[in-house]
């Protein structure tokens, strides 16, 4: 009888043991609305917030998904790829809460009304390419959510360097502004111009080790942008068993372009293809200019490879 009593007391007087990260569904992983209530409370400046619940149940919510990057990387066609899943939902625009000062300020509640309307088996995700070469953003992110899954969708840097280019130059463009030559960008003093910001984010390596301060790397996907775009079905099968979601995209949900020279998308007998901003040709460039943009990223490209466990079909 004494050991029960001992054994009683024990019990009662032993201390509660506190998760150190937020409790989640284990089936989705999904952030609950307990615990979104108490981050909002912690990290919002402003602690009057509301919840817009629907009668339908569904409501707004912290993303459980980013996209973190990278730039012309394939960010668009991966979140358009992802949303054929019912279980997936996707903010439309590029957000910027956590890179963009005057956005992050606002806090958590401006940034959960920036969401769509999800059901609570949903994934929300939300994508913004700048995250992943903006210092202070891992460290956002962490404290936002430690359990976060993030997806980094990654090319050849020298294509991607170009593909930068391209974009920049077509905005110009359709502003009816001049714009520089690529050359004039690569080429500073006869030498490649290593200063120029589009090489500067093709450097993965180094962007990288940020984000592996705050997040193992089980907890980063990394897309190969280029298999993409090349036959996409076997990389967005990857992305469902990352995400723990059940197996609905098919390979009959893409089909090949041959006009816009891409694949395209098929949902429910519905046929629709990316922006026309999408897959433009890039410029010509002088083969030993490629050539030195090519030697200058294979050590960058070897610290990465080392890094993650893991290489890619880059030059």
């Amino acid at each position: 009888m004494a050991a029960f009593l001992l054994g009683a007391v024990l019990l009662i007087v032993q201390p509660q043991i506190v998760p150190s990260r937020p409790a989640i569904n284990s089936k989705a992983e999904t952030t609950s609305q307990s615990v979104q209530r108490e981050l909002l409370k912690k990290t919002s400046q402003k602690n009057d917030f509301k919840e817009s619940i629907r009668s339908n149940g569904s409501c707004q919510q912290l993303p459980q998904t980013i996209i973190i990057g990278v730039r012309k990387g394939g960010t668009r066609a991966l979140l358009e790829m992802l949303s054929l899943h019912p279980d997936i939902a996707a903010a439309e625009s590029e957000v910027h809460f956590f890179d963009w000062e005057d956005h992050y300020r606002n806090g958590l509640q401006w940034y959960i009304n920036q969401m769509p309307f999800s059901y609570p088996h949903q994934i929300t995700v939300e994508k913004t390419p700048a995250y992943f070469t903006s210092p202070k953003v891992p460290e956002r992110v962490y404290n936002m959510n430690q359990s976060m899954r993030l997806l980094l969708i990654l090319r050849d840097p020298s294509e991607r360097v170009l593909s930068d280019y391209t974009q920049v130059f077509y905005n110009h463009m359709q502003k009816h502004k001049p714009y520089p030559s690529i050359e004039q960008f690569l080429i500073k003093d006869g030498e490649l111009n290593v200063d120029y910001k589009a090489i500067n984010r093709s450097l993965y390596y180094i962007h990288m080790q940020n984000w592996l301060k705050y997040f193992p790397l089980d907890r980063i996907h990394i897309v190969d942008g280029d298999k993409l775009i090349k036959d996409p079905f076997p990389e967005i099968e990857k992305v469902e068993k990352f995400l723990k979601l059940s197996p609905q995209i098919n390979a009959s949900n893409f089909y090949f372009n041959k006009t816009k020279g891409f694949y395209c998308l098929r949902d429910d007998g519905r046929e629709r293809c990316l922006h026309e901003s999408k897959g433009r040709a890039h410029p010509q460039v002088d083969t030993r200019l490629l050539e030195k943009l090519h030697e200058y990223f294979h050590e960058p490209n070897k610290k990465f490879f080392e890094l993650v466990g893991r290489t890619f079909d880059w030059h």
